[in-house]
């Protein structure tokens, strides 16, 4: 016997209710009207990848970076609701959320 016949058993009477989130994404992360912008930058002669731009939740942000980090094997912080990641890796990045659901737009070259 599972949770749910537990549960069942417990509440006869309840009725799950249909869940409406505004979450279009398996993973959970809220999808946005406004592209992500993706920008090469160097400093103290290192290239990096900056994202900006994402308008939910900064824990949904902060999950996209760990993913983008696992996916790509490279370090990277999240800063000031910002996403920096080591090297030049735009159109990796780019495609990884195009294939996630987002807008992104290439900005810087």
């Amino acid at each position: 016997m599972d949770l749910q016949d537990q549960l069942k058993n417990l509440f006869p009477d309840h009725v799950p209710e249909a869940s409406d989130d505004t979450n279009d994404d398996a993973d959970g992360l809220w999808m946005q009207d406004d592209p992500i912008i993706c920008k090469y930058e160097k400093r103290k002669g290192k290239p990096i990848t900056i994202l900006e731009g994402y308008t939910g939740a900064t824990e949904d942000f902060k999950a996209l970076a760990k993913e983008l980090k696992t996916k790509l094997s490279v370090g990277g912080s999240f800063k000031d609701d910002k996403i920096i990641i080591q090297g030049d890796y735009r159109d990796k990045i780019m495609q990884i959320l195009k294939d996630k659901g987002f807008a992104v737009k290439r900005v810087g070259g």
